[in-house]
């Protein structure tokens, strides 16, 4: 049984996440105590549960402490089944939150699944929707081939946003007779990360959305238009910003921003993705165009850092780092969050990750 300080650094919900999606895979259970120790409201949230609950779905998990507020979990995993899982989080909690436990295992099965989603598609402390299809999944193409598709958004306090993910496996755990010796095989069948330079910096895409009360106001437009204006005095190349509005049960609005780089000069390399983002949410009272603003310059703060991985990246490709090995990243900022997940990944494979703050690479 390994044991799990939940109060390690950042102490936030990614420490249960990231276990839960460890476990699972690995066949290792664990304990977790002093889950969200330090928050204004201690112990697990909605969010987790259906985390929790969702992966004993997936692999018959036996289970202690799962209830609202429990600041202590135990969470024992069975073998996983290939299973097609609908949740429906009732409020407006992460659905990308919830595929950080969900997705990494689920990428594993026997055969094609797919994972229907309602909740949040764009809400504070997690990555938009956008971000995730655009920046963290083209990086996960080698173990799987996966397809996200958004079918509305869903924004605070009521989310009801919609999201379909469709992973089919190239690599099948119970197809193997151990988690040891499926992990020497990813080690050896799999693309490393190697991620050390931006390369060429080949155009800049994003979306701006907004709920539909909003579009008389412009609300997308006008995101999009200071994002743009910003951009453009920075960089000379194709910048395009798409304007959406969407039918939602709550008003809101964001925008995502990524930029995309290429080994090669020319053409953009599909094979070797690189990419980084910054996003920004809407909110009363703050102008559209502060909002536009905030994304530009978040994103053109990860270009300068002249790293290919940007400072949320970090953190969910590490897990990934750990299953193949002899991999490294430049990251533009080593934050705690990557230090925190550094922290829970070792308690399931040993002290793998070397980091160089100085040269903010983290390398395994």
């Amino acid at each position: 049984m390994i044991s799990i300080n939940g109060d390690y650094l950042e102490g936030g919900g990614q420490i249960a996440r990231t276990a839960l999606a460890l476990s699972t895979i690995t066949q290792k259970p664990f304990e977790i105590f002093d889950i969200r120790k330090g928050r204004k409201e201690p112990g697990l949230k909605n969010q987790h549960l259906y985390c929790v609950k969702s992966l004993q779905e997936l692999c018959n998990a036996k289970t202690d402490g799962a209830e609202i507020e429990s600041t202590f979990l135990k969470y024992h995993p069975s073998k996983i089944v290939a299973k097609n899982l609908n949740v429906d989080i009732e409020t407006a909690g992460s659905i990308t939150l919830l595929l950080q436990a969900l997705l990494l295992p689920s990428m594993f099965v026997s055969k094609p699944v797919t994972m229907a989603i309602v909740g949040g598609t764009d809400v504070k402390w997690s990555m938009p929707f956008d971000y995730f299809s655009n920046v963290l999944i083209p990086q996960l193409q080698r173990f799987a081939k996966i397809e996200v598709k958004l079918l509305k958004r869903g924004y605070y306090p009521k989310g009801n946003g919609k999201v379909e993910v469709k992973i089919n496996p190239r690599f099948k755990l119970n197809d193997f007779s151990s988690f040891d010796v499926f992990h020497q095989h990813l080690k050896q069948n799999v693309k490393k990360y190697d991620l050390i330079e931006q390369h060429h910096l080949i155009q800049i895409k994003g979306i701006s959305h907004a709920s539909r009360d909003l579009q008389k106001a412009s609300v997308a437009e006008r995101q999009s238009d200071s994002a743009l204006s910003i951009l453009k005095k920075q960089f000379h190349i194709p910048i395009n910003i798409i304007n959406q509005y969407q039918d939602t049960i709550s008003t809101g609005s964001g925008i995502t921003l990524w930029a995309i780089f290429s080994r090669n000069k020319d053409d953009i390399d599909e094979n070797h993705p690189i990419r980084v983002g910054a996003d920004a949410l809407g909110e009363q009272g703050k102008r559209a165009e502060i909002v536009g603003e905030e994304a530009a310059k978040g994103l053109i703060k990860e270009i300068e850092s002249k790293s290919p991985v940007d400072r949320h990246l970090a953190d969910q490709i590490l897990p990934f780092m750990a299953l193949i090995g002899d991999s490294k990243i430049k990251v533009s900022e080593i934050t705690n969050h990557s230090k925190t997940n550094i922290y829970t990944i070792q308690q399931f494979f040993g002290e793998i990750f070397k980091v160089n703050e100085n040269e903010r690479i983290i390398s395994i």
